[in-house]
């Protein structure tokens, strides 16, 4: 019968450092708080949408109206003013980005990790993984 070594409380401190479950959870909180809140944008959007044009749920042509990429915000600037203006799209696109935002943030928290960290190879990797996450938002382009 073998005893399995069990930590103490006054050991459990020296066992699991702040360094070593801090960064962890950090990042399990932004991306659950990045999931939420881009839940949360595109709920309301929907919500918005289906309130201000309640014909939206008994005519097909209004729907396919509202579904058409042209009728949507097409850039940054559309969907802060379309926010502003409370829009409904607005809301649902600007729930997208933050949901796309997510995971670049989360790259940018783990090099601060990194750095905090003193590890110089996993910063190299994780810097240029955001370098090349930016540059394709950066050129990326829609037609």
């Amino acid at each position: 019968m073998s005893v399995e070594p069990s930590l103490s409380p006054a050991a459990a401190p020296e066992a699991l450092s702040r360094d070593d479950v801090g960064p962890e959870l950090l990042i399990s909180h932004l991306l659950r708080s990045g999931v939420v809140l881009s839940l949360t944008l595109v709920t309301f959007g929907m919500s918005l949408t289906f309130f201000h044009h309640p014909d939206y749920f008994s005519s097909a042509q209004a729907l396919q109206r509202l579904t058409t990429p042209e009728r949507g915000p097409q850039g940054l600037t559309d969907v802060l003013a379309g926010v502003g203006e409370a829009r409904g799209q607005a809301f649902v696109m600007a729930g997208l980005l933050v949901l796309m935002a997510t995971p670049v943030l989360r790259v940018a928290l783990s090099l601060l990790v990194f750095s905090r960290q003193r590890d110089r190879a996993f910063v190299a990797v994780t810097f240029t993984v955001l370098c090349l996450l930016l540059l394709s938002f950066l050129t990326g382009g829609v037609e």
